[in-house]
């Protein structure tokens, strides 16, 4: 999720894809498990195993290395997940729950949830007693002050930028590298154990904001730049013991933590350990067998789809299967100031031109997918989804030909679409089903790492690409304004509003919904002005994605959090005996 957006969709999709998920025909054929498959449902009411046992080691097996675990730094998923929960903690945090309950929030490091005033554009907050940091030195609340200048640095991007878009006084600001620090108009710090956050507008939720790894603490004489991240220096639950990039991590207890402290992370393992060295299908192969230490292992990653059959058709091995909707959208972006998706028409008519049940079985079927019918997740809009054009899952090609033949395109037209190589199958869905109302799509794939590159450059853009974007906690105001506010568009390193789409309409009224103290009728607001743009159609939902995890049978404590992109919660998860 660089960011838990296009390109932490790209992670979803590119990512996943270098996982294998959605790695599989396009086609609802045999082998990939998913013509008749239905959606999966965690077992032990979204708790697999129970309550674990102190002790042991846990095994995490992966195909990959973390991207970024500079808390400054970490915007993606689930590398967050891994980093706030296991190796530093936040002002606030996500109880560690399945469902509703993983929505609310609890004091971390700090002592409450925050002190508005001045109509919420002034958040104080205190911190806890006896805070220390791995090496036993105390956590203040100048590091907290210090982590978020980082978040300002060019030598240190890609982290969340609320602190950029939220906090007064910070224009032209650099971060700290060269010595230079945000003043008291921006953040004050009147003791060791205060921090008081001065912000440009009201946010009525900068209690969930603070949750993110930008509000967690760094010690400044610690600071190693840009290689901060081969060892973070940790305030919660466990440290680095040793860190082989791209092969091996190895993280013990972190002796002064202080459980009494900490409401969330129960740190029941005595060691965790991370193989980098897997491939996806390899990973599901040992967690099917469940042979030896693997008993005691997770999956980082997707199952692959070429997988699901095998063990949805074993009770043994399905109940040992987490698939929880993860809260993104993932969406087919169209290049709003590229014709013909400069007309809202064309738009319109590629939301009924699309044929999602035929990309959903390309991302792997119902075990891994629901239809998406607007950008908003369910998250987001109450729990329930929200269909705006009422459409069949495979389409409605005579409209699409309709709004096509009204727009001026009643022979279609010729376009091309950008994507990662392991996308191309997905792709090919969305190719096969424009084909059907004249609209030939010509398909270029690269590599994973150079679809932001390629999509957030104007002169290069393509007009269609398959991103799509992830929530930062459960507020529309952490995923609306980020992807169609058009005063963010960049001509070139464009990393946000990948569609071009720029509407003022639009613009004033996200202003007007983020300076709203309540809510409620922000909430009411937000799937008003999503309605609004689903007319407007900068892109076509495609799916919700689900994440399908699977874990050994000595696993406890394993769920899908509503936070973390359904990623297991680290929190909470051990083993159910140690022998």
């Amino acid at each position: 999720m660089n960011r838990r957006s296009h390109v932490a969709l790209a992670a979803a999709i590119a990512a996943s894809l270098t996982l294998g998920l959605g790695a599989c025909s396009s086609s609802k054929n045999d082998d990939t498990g998913s013509g008749d498959q239905q959606g999966v449902v965690t077992e032990g009411n979204g708790v697999i195993g129970g309550t674990p046992v102190k002790g042991g080691t846990l095994t995490i097996l992966s195909n990959q290395d973390f991207d970024q675990l500079d808390p400054a730094r970490n915007w993606t998923m689930p590398v967050m997940d891994f980093g706030v929960r296991m190796l530093y903690r936040t002002l606030t945090t996500f109880k560690a729950a399945p469902g509703a309950d993983g929505l609310k929030i609890e004091p971390d490091l700090a002592t409450d949830l925050g002190t508005p005033s001045d109509g919420a554009k002034t958040w104080t907050f205190h911190l806890k007693d006896g805070l220390k940091y791995e090496d036993g030195t105390p956590i203040v609340a100048d590091d907290i002050k210090y982590n978020v200048e980082r978040s300002f640095s060019a030598e240190l991007a890609g982290g969340p930028d609320y602190a950029a878009r939220y906090l007064a006084g910070v224009d032209g600001y650099r971060g700290p590298l060269d010595g230079k620090r945000l003043g008291k108009e921006s953040i004050e710090v009147p003791d060791a154990k205060t921090i008081v956050f001065h912000l440009k507008r009201p946010v009525a939720e900068f209690g969930q904001t603070v949750t993110l790894p930008t509000f967690s603490p760094v010690p400044q004489a610690k600071e190693t730049g840009a290689n901060y991240s081969n060892h973070p220096v940790s305030s919660g639950p466990y440290k680095i013991e040793s860190y082989d990039r791209g092969k091996r991590m190895v993280l013990v207890r972190n002796t002064n933590w202080d459980p009494n402290s900490d409401p969330v992370r129960k740190a029941y393992p005595d060691k965790v350990v991370v193989d980098q060295t897997l491939k996806g299908t390899g990973i599901a192969d040992r967690l099917i067998a469940d042979q030896g230490d693997d008993r005691n292992a997770v999956s980082y990653v997707d199952l692959t789809p070429a997988k699901i059959s095998e063990v949805l058709t074993n009770p043994d091995v399905k109940k040992r299967l987490i698939s929880e909707n993860g809260g993104c959208t993932t969406m087919l972006d169209m290049n709003n100031t590229k014709a013909p998706f400069d007309n809202a028409k064309v738009r319109q008519a590629m939301q009924y031109a699309v044929d999602k049940e035929s990309f959903a079985a390309a991302m792997g079927g119902p075990a891994f997918n629901d239809i998406a019918t607007t950008y908003l997740p369910p998250a987001l809009t109450n729990g329930a989804p929200v269909d705006h054009f009422m459409t069949k899952p495979a389409g409605d090609p005579e409209k699409a030909e309709e709004l096509l033949a009204e727009a001026g395109f009643p022979n279609g037209f010729d376009t091309e679409m950008v994507t990662s190589t392991g996308g191309k199958q997905q792709a090919e869905a969305v190719q096969a089903a424009l084909k059907r109302v004249g609209v030939n799509v010509t398909i270029t794939t690269v590599d994973p790492t150079a679809v932001n590159s390629i999509v957030g450059d104007k002169e290069k853009q393509p007009g269609l690409a398959q991103l799509g974007w992830c929530p930062d906690y459960p507020s529309a105001a952490t995923f609306l304004p980020m992807i169609y506010d058009g005063r963010q568009i960049r001509d070139k390193g464009n990393n946000g509003n990948m569609t071009r789409f720029n509407d003022p309409a639009v613009n004033a009224e996200l202003d007007r919904i983020a300076g709203l103290a309540d809510l409620q009728q922000a909430n009411a607001a937000w799937l008003a002005l999503d309605a609004k743009i689903m007319d407007a159609s900068p892109a076509v939902p495609l799916v919700w994605q689900k994440k399908p995890l699977l874990v050994g049978s000595n696993i406890a404590g394993a769920f899908g959090s509503p936070i973390w992109s359904a990623q297991i919660d680290y929190a909470t998860i051990g083993l159910k005996s140690v022998k």
